[in-house]
C-alpha cells in the first residue's frame, strides 16, 4: 500500500466514522468561513463549478443554487463513503445541477472542463500537492479561477493548536513512518505558508495569485465536554493519541483533564468558541494556457 492508498483508507474508514460523530460541529464550523467566500457571488448563473474535497457535500449544494438550473455544481473527493452521503442528500433535497463522483484529484480524470474550482479545506492533505495543483489547473478553462481555502499558521488557530500542545506534553508522538495504521496525510496546515503555497500555484501554471486573511469565531463544541471529545478525535491532538496506540488509550484520562482545563477559556454560555484563521487563495489559469 503507497502513502497515497494509505491516506484514502484513513478518510474513507476512521476520520469518515468521526467526520459523521461531529457532523454537526464540522459544517457549521468550517461553513464560518466558506460562507463568507461564497456569498461574494463567485459563481455566476450558468457556470461550471469543480469543489475539491467536497466531504458531505454541503459546499457543493450552495454551489448548485449560485449558479442556478443552467449551470452545474460538481463535488469530488477521494472518499467513497464521503460521496455517496453527499449524493444521498443532494437527492434528498431535490438538487438536481449537482453531481458527485470519487477520484484521487493529484493524479485522476477531473471531467473538465470548468469556469471555475473551489476547495474548502480540500487540498491540506495531498501527500502530492504540486501534482494536484497542476492536475487542477488542466481541469479548468482558460482564465478559469481556482478559490480555496486553508487553514493559515498554527499559533492563529488555538482551537486545534493549543490541544495539539498539551496532547503532546503527555503521549508519545509516533511518525506516520513508525506506524502502519492509516493516517489522514500532511496535515491541516501544510498550506499555511503563504510563501511556499504561491511558489506552488506558479509552478503548477497560474498566475495572478492573491492570499486573503479571514478570521472568524467557531463552534468546537455545544459544551466544554463535546469540545474535549472533538480536540480527542479529529485535528493534530486526536491523531497523536490515536497513533500512539495503547499508550493514547491508556493516557486519555490525563489527556481529558489537560485539554478540559485548556478549553476552558473559549466556553461561552451557547458553547465553545475559539478563534480560527485561515487564507482565502485565488489563482487563474491564463487565458491561452
Amino acid at each position: 500500500m503507497n502513502d497515497n492508498d494509505v491516506v484514502v483508507e484513513a478518510w474513507n474508514t476512521v476520520l469518515f466514522d468521526k467526520f459523521v460523530r461531529f457532523r454537526h460541529l464540522l459544517i457549521a464550523g468550517l461553513a464560518g468561513h466558506s460562507d463568507e467566500l461564497l456569498s461574494r457571488r463567485l459563481y455566476p448563473a450558468g457556470a461550471r463549478v469543480l469543489d475539491i474535497g467536497c466531504g458531505f457535500g454541503d459546499s457543493t449544494l450552495k454551489i448548485a443554487a449560485a449558479v442556478g438550473p443552467a449551470g452545474t455544481a460538481t463535488g469530488v473527493d477521494c472518499a467513497a463513503n464521503f460521496i455517496h452521503a453527499a449524493e444521498h442528500d443532494a437527492k434528498a433535497a431535490a438538487v438536481r445541477n449537482a453531481s458527485f463522483f470519487t477520484a484521487d484529484v493529484q493524479t485522476d480524470d477531473l471531467r473538465g472542463p470548468y469556469d471555475h474550482a473551489f476547495a474548502r479545506f480540500g487540498t491540506m492533505f495531498f501527500t502530492l500537492p504540486g501534482a494536484a495543483m497542476r492536475n487542477i489547473r488542466r481541469a479548468l478553462k482558460p482564465g478559469g479561477v481556482f478559490t480555496q481555502i486553508v487553514w493559515r499558521q498554527r499559533e492563529d488557530n488555538p482551537w486545534l493548536h493549543d490541544a495539539e500542545q498539551r496532547v503532546r506534553e503527555i503521549v508519545p508522538v509516533v511518525s506516520h513512518e513508525e506506524t502502519n495504521q492509516v493516517h489522514c496525510g500532511p496535515g491541516p496546515f501544510s498550506m499555511a505558508g503563504a510563501d511556499m503555497v504561491s511558489a506552488m500555484l506558479q509552478a503548477a501554471g497560474f498566475s495572478g495569485i492573491t492570499f486573503e486573511r479571514f478570521d472568524a469565531d467557531i463552534c468546537i463544541g455545544r459544551d466544554l465536554d463535546e469540545a474535549v471529545e472533538f480536540a480527542m478525535a479529529l485535528g493534530p491532538a486526536g491523531e497523536i493519541i490515536r497513533l500512539a496506540g495503547a499508550d493514547g488509550e491508556k493516557l486519555k484520562p490525563e489527556v481529558i483533564a489537560a485539554l478540559r482545563d485548556t478549553l476552558s477559556v473559549y466556553a461561552r454560555e451557547n458553547g465553545v468558541w475559539a478563534p480560527s484563521s485561515t487564507w482565502f487563495i485565488t489563482a487563474r489559469n491564463p487565458a491561452g494556457n
